[in-house]
Order: C-alpha cells, then structure tokens, then sequence
C-alpha cells in the first residue's frame, strides 16, 4: 500500500474507533443513571478497573500496541466515563508538579477535577468534609522508608483506603544557572534529597541545602533564584519553567513511591488484595511477637510493619501494618480475630486490590 492509502486506512479506523467511543459514552450515561437510583453505588470502583486492564492485556495479546500506551489510552476512556456518570474530584498534597499529583493524574485521569492541599492533613480533611471525593497521599517510598504524616493521620479519620498506586522516582535537577559551578543553593525536601545524596555529595559538595516540602515547592524556589536549583520531577520542570540541568540523578534506579487512594470506598474481594490495619497491644514483654503470630498461624502474609507513638500516651506506641488478602478472606478474618485476642485495640483501615 501506498503512504496515501495507508493514511487513508487509518481515517477509517478513526472513523470507527470515535463511532465506538462514543457507543461507550452512550452506556456509561445509562449506568450513571442507575448509579444515580443506588445511593451505595461506587463511581469509582478499583476492582473492576483491574479485572478490565486484565482483560485489555489478553485482549492485546501480541498486538503492536505497546501496553503502557494502550493503558494510558484507557486510564482517559475510564476516566471520561466516570466524569459523565458523576464528576469526581480528586484532592492531593501540592501544589501541582509534585509526585503525589502524578499519582492522581495516573490513577483517575484528566476528566477528573483535582485541587492541592497544603499539607497531608488537609487532604484527609476535605475529604472527611465531603468537599472531595477522594484523596491521594503518599505512604512509602522503597528506599526512604514510611511517611510518618501519612500513618499519623489514621488514627483519627474514619476514612478508608480503597486502592494503591506505585509510581517510579526519577529525580532531576532544575536550575537556571548554565553549570553546577554556578549553582548557589540546592531547594529541596529530606526524601529527594536522601534520594539523590550520592549524586549531590558528587556533584554539588559547595551548595547551600534550603529544605522546602513538597518537591514542587523547591521548583518554585529555583525558579526565582538565578543560582539556586531544586531537585523535582519533570513534572515540576513543566509547571513551573525551570530547565532540566541534570536528569535521573537519583541513587537507586528501583526507587518507588506507594500512594493511598482514600474515600469511603470498600471494595469486594478480587483474590489479589492487600489489607491495611492499626493495632496496639499491651505495654509488657513478649506482647508484639503474640500478636504477629497470629499471621503466622493463618498463613497470612505480612508485608509491611511500621511502629508510630500513640496520641494517648507517652512512651506507647501503635503498629501500622500491611497484609495480603481481604478482610472477608477466611485466612484473613481468623488471623484478625487472633490478632484482637492479643491486642488493645485493632482497626481495619481498608482491603483494596494490589497495586
């Protein structure tokens, strides 16, 4: 065929593809209105948007599509569908340029309405209020450890978690300075910077470190500051115009950052799910290893376990801890129950599909 024909070829694929999308559009009207009779329906359902993206993999198949495009493809199919049902809002620690605001963008769309928040407990606080529906928050980073701001804000929301989203760390420096030896002070926040410590102790020994959090924030110093640099995702080189002097200059090229999705969302058993939960057991020996026991005992699999100070008392501590399955699985369930019998307290935040 000739280049002609073949664009002529894509015109009707075209022409059929917008036929289809708006087939769907037409069907998922039809389903907000149901929605709309159901007070307890989710717009928002994370368990069918995975069993989808399976089922999109198969789909595939061989296909010449790659299947990071043919997701993000679908991640805007999915999120205009959901903005025709009901417009969701979606809040964030920013300001935009930041890696939490990635995670949002990744996980909901662009049809989806966001705002920033200034800090993490703010997130959590308009969604409590209803001013969001949902909100992202970041909880771990793979090489940094947990986000303390994150953890804390559980022990005083009723909100759930209802899914995940890992994103991967490329750290850049931005500046508008020509070189690194003209470069004055380094805008930057704890995590980037441990992040990246290698590269700076290397490259940048001389600069002034100024702590700013989030990561956008840095940016936006760097920004006003000829001699000043930031280190930002290229997100925040984009929003806030400041170039890109020296990319990936993270130490680790597997660092990940795991996000919450929180709402009020519960979403049913998918066989591939992850439980978050709060516990506190009794000040005195051997009382912790009692209570882990009780995932050992119901082969269950315990993933992640962070100690936090309890708000009640001094010296006193409550654990943060993830586990694979869903609190309806029976495994699940019996460990809970032992897990209760040898702690104060025990408070499920949420089960919700891996990410």
């Amino acid at each position: 065929m000739s280049l002609e024909d073949l664009r002529q070829r894509i015109d009707t694929i075209d022409e059929q593809l917008v036929s289809l999308l708006n087939q769907r559009a037409e069907v998922s009207l039809e389903v907000g209105k149901q929605k709309a009779d159901n007070k307890s329906a989710r717009y928002f359902a994370p368990e069918r948007e995975r069993d989808l993206v399976e089922r999109l993999m198969h789909l595939r198949g061989a296909g010449a599509m790659p299947q990071s495009s043919l997701l993000a493809v679908y991640r805007e199919i999915i999120s205009a569908s959901i903005a025709l049902q009901k417009p969701m809002t979606v809040a964030y620690w920013g300001p935009p340029g930041t890696f939490t605001e990635m995670a949002a963008v990744s996980r909901f769309g662009s049809s989806t309405g966001y705002y920033d928040c200034a800090t993490i407990p703010d997130v959590f606080g308009e969604v409590e209020r209803g001013r969001a529906d949902y909100g992202v928050v970041p909880v771990e980073n793979s090489t940094e450890g947990v986000v303390n701001y994150t953890l804390d804000m559980f022990h005083e929301t009723s909100l759930k978690i209802c899914a995940e989203i890992y994103v991967t760390i490329v750290q850049n420096l931005l500046t508008h300075a020509k070189s690194l030896s003209d470069i004055q002070r380094l805008y930057t926040g704890p995590q980037p910077l441990a992040q990246s410590r290698q590269w700076i102790d290397s490259h940048l020994p001389h600069a002034e470190i100024i702590e700013v959090m989030p990561t956008s924030k840095a940016a936006e110093r760097a920004a006003a500051d000829p001699n000043g640099a930031a280190i930002a995702p290229k997100r925040s080189s984009e929003v806030y115009g400041v170039p890109i002097l020296h990319d990936s200059i993270e130490d680790s090229p597997h660092n990940r950052t795991r996000f919450l999705v929180i709402g009020r969302n519960e979403p049913p058993p998918t066989g591939r799910d992850k439980t978050s939960a709060l516990f506190a057991v009794k000040n005195e020996p051997g009382s912790l290893g009692r209570a882990l026991r009780a995932f050992e005992t119901h082969n269950v699999n315990l993933s992640m376990i962070a100690s936090r100070p309890s708000r009640n008392a001094a010296w006193e501590y409550v654990q943060f801890a993830d586990f694979q399955g869903h609190e309806n699985d029976e495994p699940v369930k019996a460990a809970l129950e032992a897990l209760r019998s040898h702690s104060i307290y025990v408070n499920v935040l949420g089960s919700y599909p891996e990410g």
